[in-house]
């Protein structure tokens, strides 16, 4: 009866259509079941929001703006979760859930397990390919769950090519997942090389091995770093010469002009492109290379690139949120998209493609930067935290081995001496919330089995629910004051990042390309949903662990 039915419907709907109108719908209804030949993710490092308003006079027509004026931009888009650390961000933003799933709750963590730290991507079961170093020993085999690009090789029997590129290692291997073709990272010092890990391959294609044979960072790192506009024009900045940035070592102030080809045998010799505008650009000439190389976006099935820029990071790190090197970087990564969007034009075609833009985490305006301006800020040293706690529990409990490690805001109690002891993990757990919340600059404290048993919704809280993972992370977990930086910055200048609050949290997404709209919204949307949107624009299976939903409003 149902069959019939429909079939009745369908009649009454044509018997309405003009016959001339009917290769039209046809017509249309084939260009929306088109998928892309190819899916690039592009990652800004630490971009915040802002970046693209504050600078947005200085930005070409090409770049950024091309992607507001003819993508779809979300204008309030946040981290959901915390610590905001660049491993967490990319994890998270391909798999589509938080780190109390895929289980990448740091750039670094304590393995409480090991009873030692531990980096996000390091794997001694396998080897570097491209370099006789030990910098590809990597994988991502501390990631539970699965990306994007997994869910697309699944639903393509893999067929098709996922790639991750960066100049970090992290960066290029979490977002291209545990199937990937490949993921390529710069190994600096005096190699000049992009690498990759054998548990991708066991060798190099020849056009990588030709890429590193050619490539132009001497010739990046031969001159002088200067603005790309008078810097008399750069009004969006403090003033260059201030006590809020570091300095490469070398200089004697942190300004421009900056000496480059003096400064690189003083500052790592290859490794310091990362500190420039130029690693960016370093970037793009690799993804071009990976693009043609790889023939991406020619063959029958959908491949996926993924993309993340650096250097911003790097710069961000050494001279801050409001400096004339943020405003320069910038305006030279509009350039970078620029370039990159009118590559893709015409090497994979303008209807042949889709992109998203986003970024990793954001920062915080330098704390003393702030403090200048009367606005309530400052600086926290995690180990004196550690001695304080270490008094207290020794006056209270005759020890001062309970806290075996305090890392990324958690804190993790040495079990073994809580049991020779013969102390309830409980109480001891009770009485440390205490002291934790009277210390300076500490703003909430709260423990494990809280998160365990009680559903956050909103506040502070849910944000550490969705960045604990009961099998890794600490015992006690705490939240810093508004733009409270680690200690680290006090004296050498420039800012960092890993914390709840919107300076961290907002970042730009922008969707633009095949089966995207144009539009514009103001609509809160965590990052976890940039992942089952490309999955639903592709119409495959979301990443295994998502949590996040399908942003409709964005899709054709």
């Amino acid at each position: 009866m149902r069959k019939y039915l429909s079939l009745f419907v369908i009649i009454v709907l044509l018997s309405n259509c003009k016959a001339q109108d009917i290769p039209k719908i046809q017509e249309k209804n084939l260009e929306h079941s088109i998928k892309p030949k190819l899916v690039v993710g592009i990652v800004i490092d630490q971009m915040r929001y802002d970046y693209l308003i504050r600078f947005k006079d200085k930005y070409g027509d090409g770049g950024f703006k091309r992607l507001i004026n003819n993508g779809f931009n979300l204008k309030n888009t946040h981290f959901n979760y915390v610590p905001t650390h660049t491993a967490v961000g990319h994890a998270t933003i391909f798999t589509g859930t938080a780190p109390e799933n895929h289980g990448i709750i740091g750039n670094n963590w304590y393995d409480k397990y090991a009873k030692k730290r531990v980096y996000c991507v390091n794997d001694i079961n396998y080897k570097t390919v491209g370099s006789t170093s030990n910098q590809g020993q990597k994988s991502p085999s501390k990631m539970f769950t699965t990306t994007i690009g997994d869910q697309l090789h699944l639903a393509q029997n893999m067929r098709g090519k996922v790639i991750g590129i960066s100049l970090k290692d992290r960066a290029a291997i979490l977002p291209a997942g545990h199937t990937a073709n490949a993921a390529y990272w710069y190994e600096g010092d005096d190699s000049n090389k992009w690498i990759t890990s054998s548990f991708y391959r066991n060798d190099l294609p020849k056009w990588v091995k030709e890429f590193n044979t050619n490539n132009n960072a001497n010739d990046y790192l031969s001159k002088p770093w200067n603005t790309y506009y008078d810097i008399a024009t750069y009004t969006e900045s403090i003033s260059d010469n201030n006590n809020y940035e570091m300095k490469l070592k070398g200089e004697n102030t942190p300004t421009f002009p900056h000496d480059i080809p003096n400064l690189r045998t003083l500052n790592g010799n290859y490794n310091l492109i990362r500190s420039t505008p130029f690693g960016n650009t370093l970037t793009t000439d690799f993804a071009e290379a990976t693009i043609i190389g790889e023939q991406l976006g020619k063959g029958t099935f959908t491949d996926f690139l993924s993309i993340s820029f650096s250097s911003t990071d790097y710069i961000g790190h050494g001279y801050g949120v409001d400096s004339k090197e943020i405003e320069d970087v910038y305006i030279r990564m509009d350039k970078e998209i620029e370039r990159l969007l009118n590559f893709l034009d015409t090497n994979v075609g303008k209807k042949n493609y889709s992109l998203f833009l986003t970024a990793d985490h954001g920062a915080i305006n330098v704390p003393n930067y702030l403090k200048s301006l009367k606005i309530p800020a400052g600086y926290f040293d995690v180990s004196e935290l550690k001695k304080h706690l270490n008094q207290v529990t020794l006056q209270q409990y005759g020890s001062n081995k309970i806290i075996e490690d305090i890392y990324n805001t958690n804190v993790f109690l040495n079990k073994s001496e809580l049991k020779r002891l013969q102390l309830s993990k409980n109480e001891v757990v009770d009485f440390l919330i205490e002291e934790i919340i009277q210390y300076d600059r500490i703003y909430k404290v709260i423990s494990a089995k809280t998160l365990q048993t009680n559903d956050f919704t909103q506040g502070v809280y849910s944000y550490i629910q969705r960045g604990y993972n009961q099998k890794l992370s600490g015992d006690i977990i705490y939240s810093l004051n508004p733009s409270t930086l680690s200690s680290y910055y006090m004296h050498k200048g420039g800012t960092g990042h890993g914390v709840s609050y919107s300076y961290d949290t907002h970042v730009p997404l922008i969707f633009y390309g095949v089966g995207f709209n144009k539009g514009v919204s103001n609509h809160y949307y965590p990052i976890t949903n940039i992942a089952p949107t490309i999955a639903a624009l592709l119409d495959i299976e979301f990443p295994n662990g998502t949590t996040g939903k399908v942003i409709e409003e964005v899709l054709e």
